[in-house]
């Protein structure tokens, strides 16, 4: 007996340890596949399409923000299976949504078989092999920016994180494009086939599609004001946030007619939120620079560099998309609580 209560304490302290140490193995298993080789993601279709980039020639931190893209459109995929189990979404609003980010994450890194003539490279290393006058790829976005930068109201900084909400903002009309082109792709398809969906389901999805589209060129409109007054007014001392991501955040949690109290509770919830934002963005500016290393001791060719160099770049391409996908989930569930507690309000 005080042999087995030794084991069962011993067995306690080891799951102890294990629990306060961040471990991929011990937290989240890889999944295994029909052949028992282990694969990344738990459902087939997403592993399909992490093979293929395999083969593609994306950056390093593309590759890595299609894993955290990957990893979320698993976690809602394998939350709508339950939610279908329990008999919630009758209407087929959900699997419709997950059908259409699911094509919007194909799109956005070039792998729905059809060209894109919208480049998308956020990788702000980069920003030296592109045209001054055609920076951020639309003529408003660069008339503005061309504005800014010549007035001399910005310092060197000031200019620097100007240029990422103009970057942010690009990002944003890349996104709403091929949201846009995926929408009627998929109506022109729903025209051809006999769909399940009938009646007021069927009408009730293809509104849900067209409220998210017009809710995304609101939020691009509103972005575009607040660059435009940013460009002529320039940054206020007491500006709550640095990070374009959270600022949108914040000024959608002004507008949700939200208590001071939430408010408040929320502006020191964004502000660790932000600090997840600089983390992955710095952690994405060392991927970088570890690719470009890599590159240059493989064109050197001593194996044993290679090797060290190789094993520093998979280490942090690891925590980056452990990062990004923390972060991205993190900015998912403040969008719905944001839009959720606004919504309370509205109905009260």
């Amino acid at each position: 007996k005080l042999l087995y209560m030794r084991l069962i304490l011993w067995i306690r302290s080891r799951l102890g340890a294990l629990a306060g140490k961040y471990s991929r193995e011990v937290n989240e298993a890889k999944p295994a596949g029909k052949d028992g080789q282990t694969v990344e993601f738990r459902i087939a279709k997403l592993n399909q399409v992490w093979e293929k980039a395999q083969r593609m020639q994306l950056s390093p931190v593309r590759h890595a923000e299609l894993h955290s893209d990957l990893k979320i459109q698993e976690k809602d995929e394998l939350q709508w299976k339950k939610m279908k189990v329990e008999g919630l979404d009758e209407n087929g609003e959900k699997e419709a949504q997950l059908r259409r980010n699911f094509n919007v994450i194909l799109a956005k890194y070039g792998m729905d078989g059809k060209r894109d003539t919208r480049p998308l490279e956020s990788n702000y290393l980069k920003d030296h092999d592109t045209k001054e006058e055609d920076m951020f790829a639309d003529p408003r976005l660069n008339k503005l920016w061309n504005k800014a930068e010549s007035s001399g109201k910005f310092s060197s900084e000031e200019l620097m994180n100007l240029k990422r909400e103009f970057q942010h903002h690009k990002d944003k009309i890349h996104e709403y494009n091929i949201l846009m082109d995926t929408v009627s792709r998929t109506e022109e398809i729903h025209k051809n086939v006999i769909s399940p969906l009938e009646g007021d389901a069927k009408e009730h999805v293809l509104h849900q599609k067209h409220t998210e589209l017009k809710q995304k060129m609101r939020d691009l409109n509103q972005g575009f004001e607040r660059l435009r007054k940013l460009s002529h007014e320039g940054f206020s001392e007491d500006s709550e946030f640095r990070e374009p991501r959270v600022i949108e955040l914040w000024e959608a949690a002004k507008r949700a007619n939200l208590s001071e109290d939430e408010l408040d509770s929320l502006k020191e919830e964004l502000h660790h939120f932000e600090t997840k934002v600089e983390k992955h963005s710095h952690y994405q500016e060392q991927l970088e620079l570890s690719h470009q290393k890599l590159r240059h001791v493989e064109a050197l060719g001593d194996k044993e560099h290679i090797k060290r160099n190789q094993e520093k770049y998979n280490t942090l391409a690891e925590k980056t998309r452990e990062i990004g996908y923390k972060m991205k989930k993190h900015m998912q569930d403040l969008n719905n609580k944001i839009s959720r507690q606004g919504l309370e309000h509205n109905e009260l």
